[in-house]
């Protein structure tokens, strides 16, 4: 549920292997986020992270291991994997990770604060929770339905018009 940016310039540093958890820091984007691993990322992680080598980045470039991939490099990768879905941008990945876990019913909170959206008025100012228990959860829950989408060869995702897709 991280923006791209958040993604293809992850170091290693910032992820525990030990607490299952992701810390993106504020310098790198809006605020720092911490965010709880499922059980598929965290073995995607260790997947990369042998893959990786010496590279401090998750994602190294084939250009050279120490700067991260480019940032056109996600968006050309997906369109090599004909998902047959029209006007599918990377960060559709986050409006359905947000559209399904409210849809579910999950706290508003718990999904916001895994989108790193700064949550405004006296409700942000006060509300300093991390949910981390929840938000762990959630995030499996996240993990676990599109594992079944895979595994069931659907493709469903919501377009940058709001509109779903499903590939045939």
């Amino acid at each position: 549920m991280v923006r791209k940016s958040e993604l293809i310039e992850a170091t290693w540093s910032e992820v525990n292997f030990n607490s299952l958890e992701w810390r993106i820091p504020g310098e790198r984007m809006k605020m720092d986020n911490l965010l709880p691993l499922s059980k598929q990322a965290l073995a995607m992680f260790e997947e990369l992270k042998f893959l990786a080598g010496d590279s401090p980045y998750v994602f190294p470039s084939r250009h050279g291991y120490r700067r991260p991939i480019s940032k056109t490099t996600l968006n050309c990768a997906v369109r090599t994997l004909d998902l047959n879905v029209r006007d599918f941008v990377i960060h559709d990945f986050r409006r359905t990770a947000s559209t399904l876990l409210h849809e579910q019913g999950y706290n508003s909170d718990w999904v916001e604060k895994c989108l790193a959206h700064k949550i405004g008025g006296v409700h942000g100012v006060y509300n300093r929770a991390e949910y981390l228990n929840r938000r762990r959860e959630m995030l499996q829950f996240w993990a676990d339905f599109v594992d079944a989408q895979i595994e069931e060869g659907r493709k469903v995702v919501i377009g940058k018009f709001g509109k779903a897709y499903e590939a045939k």
